[in-house]
């Protein structure tokens, strides 16, 4: 492959790489002298635009090609997930515009684009060393952006907790990656699954396995790999934890479910219920058994809302495992329907916790108290990001979890192998119900405290809320919008 080419596949990540040091030449060049608020207006145009236009590349030109042997795949589907990293990094900039959390809005854009990036590479990668690397990228851009409010000692503790779990977790990455290669003399993912067909299960393939699921939940947020989260969603700016919680939980996903898919292929094993057979199949069985219990349990007792979100993360990423499990093109469909909408609607939580932030001084429960007399339009949002959350038709969480179940319960046919799993999930999501109830029941029910200020909201910030809301509901009354390309996406990139 030539240099020429090479470009053009990686002409998108390049572009988003270009217009992160745009924004950053200009603040540190140009804009140092004016308000916060004009330089992130200025700095967030630049992001957008530069996201904009390739995602514009990504849709027009749509390039295919495989560049040295899996480092970097162009099909369908990658422009797909890419798309997506990129819609909600403008997203997460445009909530970022009006924050005063920070005076260094260059290197905060900047580090935006460049965990974008990173997710990009990450998601275009079918080999292990690009896997890695990207990964790395990835998670050192947001464990700067969790430390980036310096006013607030939670964003540092925080960072630090996000480092120390996120070095531990990549060492055994690398060590269940390092077996994957000494068994088949392979780094291409296909390869790796060619070699080790037929060979069983050797005692260091099962260790390979339980690595690679340890590093791979980490990014992921599954129970027991779960501690950073809350620490992380509660101390990071707004902006940061939105991104952390969205983009980082659509490409993890979707490079989890290919690991597993392509590199461990022929070692699934069994998850039935009193029919376990080892593999990878019984071992994200348990962790998205755990994910879904302690999640939704640990989530009813917190009064922070960003809390709240962070252990319901948790309990989303269990049901999320369940497409995984499913190992099947529709699963992954499944998956990537449930994460995109995930994203948006998280985004969307989050941008409403910081309006309610810059107004009200924290996050509590009580800070939502009548919400609804105060501000009408955010109140609604939430509401509609809440009820999505919680699985409530028509809205696109909802469909999220249909797609998941019914992909898990298929895979089990004719013995409903993980039907319990599925049960496990509808009875945890009735459990959500209660804690999303709980800060709507704020909002609507509960009365403005006494001696309450009149408070308002940026028109930017309800437009953005606005349209995300939109989305939620657009996609849950027409799923097909997105499940129908997803479906194309997967049969053209042959998964």
């Amino acid at each position: 492959m030539s240099y020429a080419e090479l470009l053009k596949l990686a002409a998108p990540e390049t572009i988003v790489v270009i217009a992160a040091l745009v924004a950053l030449v200009a603040d540190l060049a140009f804009l140092r002298e004016l308000e916060t608020r004009f330089r992130f207006i200025i700095g967030g145009m630049i992001a957008g635009a530069g996201c904009a236009a390739a995602s514009v590349w990504l849709l027009v030109l749509q390039p295919h090609g495989n560049a040295m042997n899996g480092m970097l795949v162009a099909d369908p589907l990658t422009a797909f997930v890419k798309i997506a990293v990129l819609v909600l990094a403008i997203f997460t900039v445009l909530l970022s515009v009006g924050s005063n959390f920070t005076t260094h809005v260059g290197e905060y854009l900047a580090l935006v684009l460049f965990a974008a990036v990173g997710m990009m590479f990450l998601v275009s990668a079918e080999d292990i060393l690009m896997i890695f690397i990207s990964l790395e990228l990835t998670s050192l851009s947001l464990y700067i952006l969790t430390a980036f409010n310096k006013r607030n000692v939670k964003s540092a503790e925080a960072a630090l907790k996000y480092f120390l779990f996120g070095g531990m977790a990549a060492a055994f990455t690398l060590f269940g990656l390092s077996l994957l290669y000494g068994f088949s003399g392979a780094t291409n993912l296909g390869q790796i699954a060619g070699a080790l067909k037929g060979k069983g299960l050797d005692p260091l393939l099962i260790v390979a396995i339980v690595m690679t699921v340890i590093g791979f939940g980490f990014k992921v947020a599954a129970v027991p790999f779960h501690l950073w989260a809350p620490d992380a969603y509660e101390g990071a700016p707004t902006p940061s934890a939105a991104f952390i919680a969205s983009g980082s939980k659509v490409a993890s996903f979707f490079i989890f479910a290919k690991v597993m898919l392509l590199g461990f292929a022929g070692a699934e094993g069994s998850g039935a219920w009193r029919n376990f057979m080892s593999g990878w199949v019984p071992v994200i069985a348990i962790v998205a058994a755990l994910s879904m219990v302690l999640g939704n349990l640990a989530a009813i007792v917190q009064s922070s809302v960003r809390r709240l979100i962070a252990y319901s993360a948790i309990a989303h990423a269990g049901y999320m495992l369940l497409a995984v499990l499913s190992h099947d093109k529709e699963a992954v469909a499944s998956l990537l329907y449930y994460a995109v909408t995930y994203g948006l609607t998280t985004i969307g939580a989050f941008g409403v916790v910081s309006v309610v932030e810059d107004r009200a001084g924290d996050d509590k429960l009580s800070s939502f108290a009548g919400l609804s007399r105060r501000l009408p339009v955010i109140s609604f949002c939430m509401m509609i990001f809440m009820l999505s959350l919680a699985g409530i038709p028509p809205l696109a969480g909802f469909f999220g979890k249909f797609y998941v179940f019914a992909a898990a319960i298929k895979t089990g046919a004719p013995n409903l192998g993980l039907l319990w799993l599925v049960i496990l999930a509808l009875a945890m999501s009735a459990v959500s119900l209660y804690y999303y109830l709980q800060v709507l029941k704020q909002i609507y029910v509960a009365d403005v405290p006494a001696g309450a200020t009149e408070i308002s909201a940026p028109v930017l910030s309800q437009f953005v809320l606005s349209l995300l809301a939109a989305g939620v509901v657009l996609f849950g009354c027409v799923p097909n919008l997105l499940v129908g390309v997803l479906q194309r996406c997967v049969a053209a990139a042959g998964l």
